[in-house]
């Protein structure tokens, strides 16, 4: 049977306002607070709940389409043939736990390895940024305009600052030659929310030298329909299945960065 992207990105919608109010609740009272892989990857149990939340409605609704989730809640590999929801149910985590804003509800439906839906909240703003592929991409139901390009030394780009320290970071050196060539940097610390950023003019371009698609595939659906490109570093498209390097930006700006400071073998 053929889907209607449109109404299922209505349902999709409305399952991400009731889980940003599930959150908002949360936020009244203790957070119970875990590590994952390393000290400073930290995980709740509301990231957990509002995951589980999801994977019900979806098991529920749409029995065959498949779940992937950064919590891992389903238990079962899912299949990246047929429709498959990916889902980041608190991206900014640490923002969530110590400023208790500047976090977003990721969501993507992608449909034989083709994204179709991007949804992403900023739950304390109520600002949804959200697109269907080929019918442009919106803010709060406004439609976002085509991206107006700006020179590189014009341009504000989202990184991490913690990357241009990290002795071991291979991207250390081409990153603070870009840095140094760049207007400014701006850290948000949720990659859902920079790639939404980038898709709104509000930043010229996104790097992260390590994320996983969770983190990625509702922003890329939002992205193209604007006109911005979002590869790894070398250029290639990005993984639905393996973390990776990301650069999201406007084209000719994504072009020129790739080719003068961070598309390099290392």
């Amino acid at each position: 049977m053929s889907m209607n992207w449109s109404e299922l990105e209505k349902v999709a919608t409305s399952w991400v306002y009731e889980a940003g109010q599930k959150i908002k609740k949360t936020l009244a009272g203790p957070i119970d607070i875990e590590t994952k892989s390393n000290p400073d990857d930290l995980v709740t149990e509301v990231d957990r709940s509002i995951e589980e939340f999801f994977y019900e409605k979806i098991q529920t609704t749409y029995p065959e389409h498949y779940f992937l989730g950064e919590e891992g809640i389903a238990s079962e590999e899912p299949s990246l043939e047929g429709t498959v929801w990916i889902i980041d149910p608190i991206d900014g985590t640490m923002n969530f736990i110590h400023q208790k804003q500047n976090f977003a509800i990721s969501v993507a439906v992608y449909h034989n390895k083709v994204g179709m839906i991007g949804i992403i909240y900023d739950v304390m703003r109520d600002e949804l940024f959200h697109a269907v592929r080929g019918d442009g991409a919106y803010l709060n139901n406004v439609e976002l305009p085509p991206v107006k390009e700006r020179p590189l030394h014009e341009s504000v780009i989202g990184l991490n600052a913690r990357w241009l320290v990290e002795e071991k970071n291979q991207y250390r050196n081409p990153l603070k030659a870009l840095v140094r060539d760049v207007r400014s940097i701006r850290s948000y610390g949720s990659a859902a929310l920079e790639m939404a950023y980038v898709a709104s003019d509000r930043l010229d371009g996104y790097l992260s030298v390590q994320l996983s698609p969770w983190d990625y595939a509702a922003g890329i659906v939002i992205l193209n329909e604007v006109g911005c490109v979002a590869s790894n570093f070398q250029g290639d498209p990005l993984s639905l299945t393996e973390p990776g390097t990301l650069f999201a930006s406007k084209p000719i700006l994504h072009k020129e960065i790739i080719s003068v400071y961070i598309g390099e073998e290392y």
